[in-house]
């Protein structure tokens, strides 16, 4: 009887802990957590009892039963009222979604214990380098940008794959690191020693389906080369066609996916603590880099990559072709170019006898006709992804990272290569403010001086014309804090990148004038007869139907002017956005003014003196200011909680 009685009293405060819970969540008119609620709903039930002992004392026993109820009905609003304000405070210290729910916090207890692992690595590779500083804002006034750039190379370096690629992105991004960096990150490479064959054969044989001794003729355990994701071997189908396997390495995903956490992590704290983490808006770049480096794991992207540039491509560039039933997430298959990396071709063109600059010039025009016209572009053309094939021609190699710009985009950048070789301000700041999103105030006067005077010590007579003058224009455009896209990055990362490539082979080409020379040539090539006509019937077919309703809308106008009937009709709030935004800001305002003036009212009646008595110490003014009072309360609770929640 006792233990069913127990039972009985345990559903009853569970019951009354629901009720409290509940009331406190509809009268705040927001969405909290279970968890949350119930707890709010448990304080709300402990509390109603002291409250109402406490009231309890303003009843005399001669008061009536009507006095009672009242005060049991206040005791509990107080006690609501107390549920309603840790909820307040709750979501004002942590915010609702800051923190897992207990089932998401249990399933991920062992990835916090390995992040923590890798989080502690990472801080003692950063203090070993000197970096501890600048993890928490500030940093030795005296050291020069360029040792803490050597630092920040080195510390990136032993950080593993992650990091080395997150360097590798950021000195694309002269628009946002000083000189120094992008020089010194530039060095970074991911060598690093095979990974063991047993490990190599086992992904092989899950993404393959079979043994490899099946699905090859033939197979060179030595790999080719050894990067920081894959691996490459040769080997040769039983058609008897030499190709070439990329092999992701083992267990490489798993570090990724951790590292890519904690550069998200580390990004949101050095933005949210920083001034230069919020200069440099780190959160956005900690997304481009992940999903820039989570393509480059799924290798089915590059075998789309490559058929994507290879669709477009004309000239005496050469692109390998993936083997598609044998490509998969991470095992790619590809034909093999028989050549040499044009870093170590020097004697191979002296044996052909070929011309450098020649060559030079093919490679520039093939990935410029890749930036202008085709919209999909290799964004690391280096020495080491080109090769000089034995019939003279060249070949590209390694598609894991690729531009893509849409027709917009490639107008725009065509537009402004046209306006530096016209030496035209104007028409430059036009085309780069549709490159870059226009900020609410540019002082577009000071943008067209600062674009002449960039072009007349580049590209005036005389000048020294170098890839360095983007460091030029990127200073300017972050002096008038324009954001240029990551895919225009990528172009400029691209041309930084091949100017390398092509100063190693044919010292002294003018990357600069040749891409002005192609720019023309393509207007040129684009204002052929054929072509023209073609443009012009696209241009007349979509604009004649504007036009043939024209004289009717003029005439309806013109007549409307006339006869003093003409009106306009201006829709607001016609987005929903808008509606919504407003009807919450009004919303807000009247609960507001509610709390504001119940308050009043209730401090007014609470200072009245008379009255008829409830019971022998409280007067009836009394217990309706009680209640306004607490109405006020939950109508200024219920504002706060939505003003936490922005």
């Amino acid at each position: 009887m006792d233990l069913l009685a127990e039972v009985f009293v345990g559903l009853a405060v569970f019951v009354m802990v629901l009720l409290f819970a509940a009331a406190v969540r509809r009268l705040l008119g927001t969405a909290f957590g279970t968890l949350r609620t119930l707890a709010a709903g448990l304080v709300a039930y402990l509390l109603a009892m002291p409250i109402a002992q406490a009231m309890r004392g303003a009843v005399a026993p001669e008061d009536n039963q009507n006095s009672i109820f009242w005060f049991l009905i206040l005791a509990i609003g107080c006690a609501v009222l107390a549920g309603m304000a840790f909820l307040a405070v709750s979501e004002a210290l942590v915010p609702t979604g800051s923190l897992p729910t207990p089932v998401e916090w249990a399933r991920g207890l062992g990835g916090r214990i390995r992040r923590a692992r890798r989080y502690s690595q990472i801080t003692r590779i950063a203090f070993r380098h000197g970096l501890g500083p600048y993890l928490r804002g500030r940093g030795p006034a005296e050291q020069s940008r360029g040792t803490l750039a050597r630092s920040l190379r080195a510390a990136l370096e032993d950080g593993g794959v992650t990091f080395v690629k997150l360097g590798q992105i950021l000195s694309t991004r002269r628009d946002l690191l000083p000189e120094e960096f992008v020089t010194e990150l530039s060095h970074l490479r991911d060598k690093v020693p095979p990974a063991e064959w047993s490990e190599v054969e086992a992904v092989l044989t899950e993404e393959l389906g079979a043994p490899v001794e099946e699905v090859f003729a033939s197979f060179d355990r030595t790999p080719l080369a050894a990067a920081s994701i894959a691996q490459v071997h040769v080997a040769r189908l039983h058609s008897g066609e030499e190709v070439v396997v990329k092999v992701q390495r083992p267990g490489i995903r798993d570090l990724v996916d951790r590292d890519i956490d904690i550069v998200n992590r580390l990004a949101g704290t050095l933005e949210l603590r920083t001034k230069w983490g919020r200069s440099l808006g780190l959160r956005e770049l900690a997304a481009g880099f992940a999903d820039a480096v989570r393509e480059e794991l799924d290798f089915r992207v590059e075998a789309a990559n490559m058929d994507a540039v290879a669709a477009n491509a004309s000239g005496p560039v050469v692109y390998p072709d993936p083997h598609g039933p044998l490509c998969g997430e991470r095992v790619l298959v590809m034909q093999r170019l028989d050549g040499v990396q044009l870093g170590a071709a020097d004697a191979e063109i002296v044996e052909a006898g070929l011309d450098r600059r020649e060559l030079a010039k093919t490679l520039l025009e093939c990935l410029l006709r890749q930036i202008m016209v085709d919209g999909v572009f290799h964004a690391d053309p280096h020495p080491g992804n080109v090769l000089l094939l034995r019939d003279g021609r060249l070949g590209m190699l390694d598609f894991g990272s690729v531009g893509r710009l849409d027709a917009s985009l490639r107008a725009a950048l065509q537009r402004l290569l046209l306006a530096m070789d016209r030496g035209d301000p104007l028409a430059a700041g036009d085309a780069l403010l549709e490159i870059a999103p226009r900020p609410d105030e540019i002082d577009e006067q000071r943008l067209e001086r600062s674009l002449g005077q960039f072009m007349a010590r580049h590209l005036g007579g005389g000048s020294v014309r170098s890839v360095r003058m983007f460091t030029d224009l990127f200073r300017i455009i972050t002096d008038h804090r324009l954001s240029i896209p990551p895919e225009v990055a990528a172009v400029f990362r691209a041309l930084a990148t091949v100017e390398g490539a092509l100063g190693q082979l044919a010292p002294g080409f003018d990357l600069v004038a040749e891409a002005r020379s192609f720019a023309r040539d393509y207007v040129v090539e684009n204002l052929d007869s054929g072509t023209l006509k073609e443009a012009v019937i696209q241009e007349a077919a979509a604009v004649l139907p504007m036009l043939r309703r024209l004289p009717r809308r003029v005439e309806r106008i013109a007549g409307a002017i006339e006869n003093g009937r003409l009106t306009v009709n201006i829709r607001l709030f016609a987005d929903e956005r808008d509606r919504s935004h407003v009807t919450s800001l009004l919303h807000q305002v009247l609960f507001t003014v509610l709390g504001a003036t119940a308050g009043v009212m209730a401090v007014m009646l609470l200072g009245t003196p008379g009255g008829p008595m409830v019971t022998s110490s409280v007067s009836l003014y009394a217990l309706f200011g009680y209640n306004l009072l607490l109405i006020s309360v939950v109508l200024v609770l219920r504002v706060l909680v939505l003003m936490f929640r922005r």
